[in-house]
């Protein structure tokens, strides 16, 4: 399918082409000035030096080829040289036509399908999800829906953060509370409790409490740090109560992620390719991609054009370790054995840049991956009104539950001060506040470039008016009652056609879906799909408030208007779903 700013794009390019320049000075957009012309071209302006002619004059040897043009009904010089555009309405309906019977809704697949690794999420073992962590979910569970809608084969993996250091603080606070714990005995044989003998609440308690210990006395960190190698060497209690901290963890998060409707296909952490460290290692010495350094094995990863310097990756520490590069290194190399992805994408704060660009280098400089295969997708921070970032009223971190929590609860007194769900059961009210909640959270963030910090208001973020979540919402359950009183009435949509400047603006925006969709794909920003909803939204609100539907006499203008609603709403809730957001049934 064409797309109706293609189809003038080739119209007005093969007039350009006609009097000997180039076809792609043609090239129409939307306009911005709506009120004088829906489409514009510019090219001439572009094309004056060239023709060795002003820009007017260009533009009227183009207006002379296009005269007669079966597409175009009105075609104007503005200004300089600007060619004014409008379609005949015949443009319109043939595109919302084509759009009404696409399962894709007027978007287009990739013509390459990759397969397409996305890390994202990456919450630590035995530490509660904190605010930060909400934009890596987010936005990465909207780039795999993304992508996976655009053909792709998508793998998604949440990259738990359970090796090293942190669980050997755990494990030695662990058996200064219970020392008689079998896993602490070195002797012990048999088989150990299948029953964790921790709660998640045991483990966000132990760490800060064994963090802080070792922060105070160095003795107390020269025992985690003992546990921790002798974790990593593969003493059987200390692996068995590391599979107990994952697992309990893993619960509790599969919680909060079923909260926010985020899901992953993967739930494999850094201690999933420990064993494959000994061996990337050596093949690295080996090939002489790893080099001694003061006593350490680095990778060497600066080139002659960086802008700034940028330093080697420590591949094993002059202490003999494994730092957070090699287990990444590993990672790749374990994702490549196992799903030999194009594309692997790494959806982490920008803090992070420094040290993904040194693993890129050492990877590519390994053959891990082709030059390019990896990719940082890059987020700003979730800030307060403080311009800080977002914390406790009492200063402290704010825990991601909590976050969704204080959202749910709101978002249940918004829908009563605003006289909405009255009708609904309270299991069907609760469902529905949870959905308006998410909304608000999920839309408030990646409404913004994916780089850009922002602040939280929740208030803000869970009204039912402006360019929020929940209005998106209630513009989509008001479709649906429109089409459910239609079918009660026994009304059918029918072939579309259109008559009025708000029907033409509408399939204006429908025909917008897939030039949205593919800056969103690829910027890795679906920010791009936030602002297309929302002007579809609007661009409905508009047309409803100016076409009756229902209440429309001539039987075609009302079956052609219902068919313009429910295509509308299948685009609408599409492209809520690919930001991770659905619409309830009634409100």
């Amino acid at each position: 399918m064409t797309s109706i700013v293609e189809q003038l794009s080739a119209r007005v390019g093969a007039a350009f082409a006609a009097i000997d320049l180039p076809a792609d000075l043609g090239r129409c957009v939307e306009s911005d000035r709506p009120d004088l012309s829906p489409y514009q071209c510019n090219g001439a302006m572009a094309a004056a030096k060239l023709a060795k002619k002003a820009p007017r004059a260009v533009a009227e040897d183009v207006v002379a080829k296009l005269t007669g043009d079966a597409l175009i009904e009105k075609l104007e010089i503005a200004g300089p040289g600007f060619l004014n555009i409008t379609p005949v309405n015949a443009v319109y309906a043939h595109r919302a036509n084509d759009i009404a019977e696409d399962d894709q809704a007027g978007a287009r697949k990739v013509e390459h399908p990759r397969t397409v690794m996305i890390d994202f999420g990456g919450p630590n073992v035995a530490k509660p999800m904190h605010v930060g962590h909400l934009r890596s979910s987010v936005l990465g569970d909207s780039l795999q829906r993304l992508f996976r809608f655009r053909g792709d084969t998508v793998v998604s993996d949440i990259h738990l953060g359970d090796w090293g250091y942190q669980m050997g603080l755990l494990i030695t606070e662990l058996e200064s509370e219970q020392p008689d714990l079998a896993y602490f005995d070195a002797e012990y044989s048999g088989e150990y409790p299948a029953d964790a003998p921790v709660t998640i609440q045991d483990l966000s308690r132990l760490y800060p409490q064994a963090a802080a210990a070792a922060k105070e006395d160095e003795a107390r960190a020269a025992v985690a740090r003992k546990a921790t190698a002798e974790l990593q060497a593969g003493r059987r209690g200390y692996r068995a109560l590391l599979a107990h901290f994952i697992s309990v963890s893993i619960a509790a998060l599969k919680q909060d992620f079923d909260a926010l409707g985020v899901h992953f296909d993967l739930w494999k952490g850094e201690s999933d390719v420990n064993d494959l460290i000994p061996a990337l290692v050596e093949d690295f010495k080996a090939r002489g991609v790893a080099e001694k350094s003061d006593g350490a094995w680095v990778v060497r990863v600066a080139r002659e054009d960086d802008k700034k310097e940028l330093a080697p990756l420590i591949l094993v520490s002059s202490q003999g370790s494994a730092l957070y590069g090699t287990t990444d290194l590993a990672t790749i190399q374990d994702r490549k054995t196992g799903y030999n992805p194009d594309l692997i994408l790494y959806v982490v704060d920008l803090g992070q840049s420094d040290h993904f660009e040194q693993v890129y280098r050492a990877a590519y400089k390994a053959g891990l991956a082709p030059e390019g295969a990896l990719e940082h997708v890059k987020f700003g921070t979730v800030n307060g009104t403080d311009g800080k970032r977002l914390r406790t009223r009492a200063g402290g971190t704010f825990r991601l539950a909590d976050l969704i929590g204080e959202a749910f609860d709101r978002a249940k007194s918004r829908l009563n001060e605003a006289g909405l769900g009255a009708e609904l059961s309270p299991e069907d009210f609760e469902s529905v506040a949870r959905m308006v909640a998410n909304a608000a959270i999920k839309f408030a963030d990646l409404q913004n470039y994916r780089t850009t910090n922002y602040i939280f208001e929740l208030d803000r973020f869970i009204s039912f008016e402006g360019k929020t979540g929940p209005y998106l919402l209630y513009q989509a359950v008001r479709v649906k009652s429109i089409m459910r009183k239609a079918a009660a009435e026994g009304l059918d949509p029918g072939p579309i056609s259109v008559g009025t400047n708000e029907e033409a603006a509408l399939v204006r925006r429908l025909d917008g879906f897939d030039s949205a969709l593919q800056r969103a794909y690829e910027l890795r920003a679906p920010n791009h799909l936030c602002d297309h909803v929302y002007l579809l939204a609007q661009a409905f609100s508009s047309f409803y408030a100016a076409c009756p539907i229902l209440p429309e006499k001539d039987e075609a203008i009302r079956r052609s208007r219902l068919a313009l609603a429910e295509t509308t709403l299948k685009q609408l809730e599409l492209t809520l779903s690919l930001i991770g957001l659905d619409a309830p049934e009634k409100m």
